[in-house]
């Protein structure tokens, strides 16, 4: 299966959602033209220079203060936070998500923040490729080869995906493959893949998300 349509390989150096009957967001077809400022998560941004000069933090929800996340990463085995922050993930059903993300020495691990519970966990080692837009909008896509995908948005996009790179190359010795692509397909779930496809607008980025 070709996963993506046309890429570029890079070295590191919406309309409104539908809810369903339990009050989660779903999303089929994102035309987002919203600001940073109205939304954190979905914002199709223009990229102001002081976003692109501004110094990375890492742990934006101190984890320290979070007993039940120190729990997990001290079970994990896991010794360093390089990242942690809240992002948007979408689901296989087309929800969206609200969750954490934490990216440690070892590996991604995806929480719920209503509850601190680890939702999924996923070895550096496994993730075979990232997949970004070449547009200025807060997507990204992480494959993972013997698992599904994960698809998900963040403001801090840039950040996450050098954390990934130089993590990945600190914990395996080899360089993680960033492809920039305005069309590419993830795998969604076990037997669902999703198209995803960006296109500048006037004030923004529109996104679409469609089952293949």
């Amino acid at each position: 299966m070709s996963r993506l349509n046309s890429s570029r390989r890079i070295q590191i150096d919406t309309s409104e959602p539908r809810y369903d009957d339990d009050g989660d967001e779903t999303l089929d077809d994102v035309n987002s033209n919203i600001t940073e400022d109205v939304d954190p998560f979905m914002g199709a941004k223009v990229r102001r220079k002081a976003s692109r000069l501004r110094d990375y933090q890492g742990d934006y929800i101190d984890v320290q203060s979070r007993p039940h996340l120190m729990k997990i990463l001290q079970k994990q085995g896991d010794r360093k936070v390089l990242f942690a922050d809240k992002v948007i993930k979408f689901t296989g059903s087309g929800k969206m998500k609200r969750r954490i993300l934490l990216v440690t020495d070892f590996a991604i691990n995806i929480t719920d923040p209503e509850t601190d519970a680890l939702k999924r966990r996923i070895a550096l080692a496994a993730v075979e490729k990232l997949y970004l837009s070449e547009l200025s909008d807060n997507f990204f896509a992480i494959i993972i080869p013997t698992e599904y995908d994960l698809l998900m948005a963040s403001t801090r996009k840039t950040e996450i995906v050098t954390v990934l790179v130089d993590a990945t190359k600190s914990a395996s010795g080899y360089e993680l493959e960033v492809d920039l692509s305005n069309r590419f397909e993830y795998n969604a779930a076990a037997e669902v893949v999703k198209k995803v496809q960006f296109e500048e607008v006037e004030g923004g980025v529109k996104t679409r998300i469609v089952q293949r």
